[in-house]
């Protein structure tokens, strides 16, 4: 919004240089975003924040600048000289809608010379943007930047009866705008119209019918407040934006309608000559406007700073800014606000305004700069990180431990990414976001795995030798009973290619590197190694006979498998929820630790031919529950499938053998004790498993 350097001068003594007068007003949040030369005067660009209506005038950013430099604020004068005739006898108004319009306050000027303006007010209006058209509209205009207050002069003579009424339109009315567009009116729009039709959109434009010409002799001029949502409404209907609506959506001073109607009149009589009717027009709403006040406590505003405010400073930026103040000699001050900031001070429930809104009117004349910098004190203890919280940072820790580099995704895909791989939802849909930024990001995520696939794929074609990403994120599933979705946290990561060189033992990147982070991850978060089950499946995106699921209790809880797609070398994924991962019995995993025997171990190994369908989890998980005594651990050690025409192994059969180690923490054992149990243990994994064909 722009101002003249000179026009502000006449309300309030300015220093020097233009820049530091710039830097004072940023400081009190009226930032200065330009400065630049217009003929022997100055336009300044000030970014007026829609808050402070009050200060879309320059009577508002003098006012201001009076309490930044401590310097009176100068008024001009707004008392015309009026002749004998008196202004009730000449024309009349009517308010029929209060709630559109609570004060409304008239004018009349006759005799008056219509032409062009002074050089003084064309050089003021140009300095700011404005054309100049004419002696009477210029004033208007004029006053409108000076005070705030919108105008509308009427040719007195057009108006039929010399009679306004504000009121809502009625259906099938029309007006044809100082624009020249003739519009359509609805029956929520607030109008003035005289006694046979409108004349004047209320806040927003006046009606080309009724406007001043070269012909006009009488004037009447209109300055009201208007409600502010009813011009929005208005202005929006009608696709229309203008200064009196920019102001008026945002908050007009009540007060300042008949001043405004007053300094105008006295300047169109010096100017346009014409003789100011007696007296004035003004129709106020009962109790209108409401009166605004609140208390300011000192300490609490030092508390609230951080900082000594000075009682007597914060007194007089107060004063100066037009609020009035009771100090009553104590700490804690009566302040009522000014009316055209009324609408900056938004009440309590109970009427008051917030102590906040007047701690930060003396802050921001204290200077911010001027508070030091400081954490606030916080009283109390630090709450105790949550379950969740530790459980996440333990699954971060290990997947940075195991190379794996965290990743940080949007929450929302393609729906053919999203169905390209396997959800952990049962059933459902991914949710449809109704204004997407395009078909990349249409649909809330599901799963982790396809942005992290895409992002690997991303770093592969740019030649990266190989890739270990992960995320841990919530993923987003619809729940019909609910008005927000299900947001379960998932941890999901991504790996492939070759790591090292053939200098370095290079490792190609498998199934099994995939598997076995996902088990060191299990393991640090505490879930214990029989709590999870790896059963082999058929899942979207994965690779026939490398997928396979994780089930806790029953239930999908993740899964893994090999990128069926693949471009370039091949990718492994896996993606588990979060809260599978817990503990069996909630809480931290507890540690245990235990002295190895001193005394010596005996091993044995058993080759159990089973059919090829039986995985070895389901052999391990038999050990586990048959497990003899003194059998300290077991392990997988050769899977031999004979694919030759030697037939070792039967057709559809498959040789496992497992090795076992014996060891007791409190004596020898003997080969035939040893011998015993595993022979037992033998004869019943045979049973079980052994081959039949």
């Amino acid at each position: 919004m722009l101002f003249s350097r000179s026009w502000l001068a006449e309300y309030v003594d300015l220093p020097e240089s233009t820049d530091e007068l710039s830097k004072r007003l940023t400081s009190v949040g009226l930032a200065v975003e330009g400065v630049e030369a217009h003929g022997d005067d100055e336009k300044i660009d000030v970014d007026v924040t829609s808050n402070r209506a009050d200060c879309m005038n320059h009577l508002g950013i003098a006012r201001e600048l009076s309490v930044i430099y401590g310097r009176p604020l100068k008024t001009p004068p707004s008392a015309p000289v009026e002749g004998g005739e008196r202004i009730a006898d000449v024309a009349r108004v009517d308010v029929e809608d209060e709630t559109g319009c609570p004060r409304f306050t008239a004018r009349i000027i006759r005799g008056v010379k219509i032409g062009p303006s002074p050089d003084w007010l064309r050089a003021r209006l140009e300095t700011i943007g404005l054309r100049s058209i004419n002696n009477v509209v210029d004033v208007t205009n004029f006053v409108l930047w000076e005070t705030g207050q919108p105008l509308h002069a009427y040719d007195l003579a057009k108006l039929a009866e010399s009679r306004l009424v504000v009121r809502r339109a009625r259906a099938g009315e029309s007006l044809k705008t100082l624009d020249g567009v003739e519009r359509k009116l609805q029956p929520e729009m607030l109008v003035i119209a005289d006694a046979k039709e409108p004349v004047g959109l209320a806040g927003v434009m006046g009606g080309a019918d009724s406007e001043v010409t070269d012909a006009t002799v009488d004037i009447l001029l209109e300055g009201a407040c208007f409600e502010r949502q009813t011009v929005r409404n208005t202005a929006r209907a009608l696709g229309m934006h203008t200064d009196a609506s920019h102001r008026f959506e945002r908050g007009s001073d009540p007060e300042a309608c008949l001043n405004a109607v007053s300094r105008a009149a006295l300047l169109i009589a010096e100017i346009a000559g014409g003789t100011v009717v007696a007296g004035a027009i003004d129709r106020r709403r009962q109790n209108f406007p409401d009166r605004r006040q609140g208390r300011l406590d000192l300490a609490r505003l030092d508390a609230f700073a951080g900082a000594s405010i000075p009682s007597d400073a914060a007194e007089r930026w107060l004063k100066g800014l037009g609020f009035g103040v009771e100090t009553g000699g104590g700490k804690t001050w009566e302040v009522s606000v000014p009316s055209w900031r009324l609408f900056d001070f938004q009440p309590r429930p109970d009427g008051s305004v917030y102590e906040a809104d007047l701690f930060e009117e003396v802050l921001r004349h204290f200077g911010l700069d001027n508070i030091p910098a400081a954490l606030p004190g916080i009283p109390g203890a630090d709450a105790p990180r949550t379950e969740r919280q530790i459980l996440r940072e333990k699954v971060r820790d290990r997947l940075a431990a195991c190379g794996y580099a965290e990743a940080v995704s949007f929450a929302f895909q393609s729906a053919e990414m999203d169905a390209a791989f396997p959800t952990l939802q049962s059933s459902g849909s991914p949710m449809r976001l109704a204004n997407p930024l395009s078909d990349r990001y249409a649909v809330m995520r599901r799963s982790l795995v396809p942005n992290l696939v895409e992002t690997a794929r991303f770093n592969q074609r740019r030649g990266l030798a190989s890739v270990r990403l992960f995320e841990i994120a919530t993923v987003f599933h619809e729940n019909a009973s609910a008005v927000v979705p299900d947001q379960p946290e998932h941890v999901a990561f991504v790996c492939g290619g070759v790591l090292g060189s053939p200098w370095q033992r290079e490792h190609a990147l498998d199934f099994f590197d995939l598997k076995g982070v996902l088990e060191s991850v299990c393991e640090v978060a505490g879930l214990a190694g029989d709590a999870l089950e790896i059963r082999a499946a058929d899942l979207a995106g994965l690779l026939e006979g490398s997928a396979a699921e994780l089930v806790r209790n029953g239930e999908r809880v993740g899964y893994l498998g090999r990128v069926a797609e693949e471009e370039g070398y091949p990718l492994y994924v896996a993606e588990i929820a979060l809260a599978a991962m817990a503990a069996l019995h909630g809480g931290e995993a507890s540690l245990r630790v235990a002295a190895p025997s001193r005394f010596p171990a005996i091993d044995a190994d058993l080759t159990l031919t089973h059919a090829l369908t039986t995985p070895w989890a389901e052999i391990d998980r038999t050990i586990a529950e048959l497990r003899p005594a003194d059998l300290v651990s077991w392990e997988m050690t050769v899977r031999y499938q004979d694919r030759s025409q030697n037939k070792g192994v039967p057709e559809g059969a498959v040789n496992t053998t497992v090795h076992f180690l014996y060891n007791s923490p409190e004596r020898s054992l003997t080969q035939d004790e040893v011998n015993e149990r595993q022979l037992a243990l033998a004869a019943e994994l045979q049973r079980r498993f052994g081959w039949q064909g």
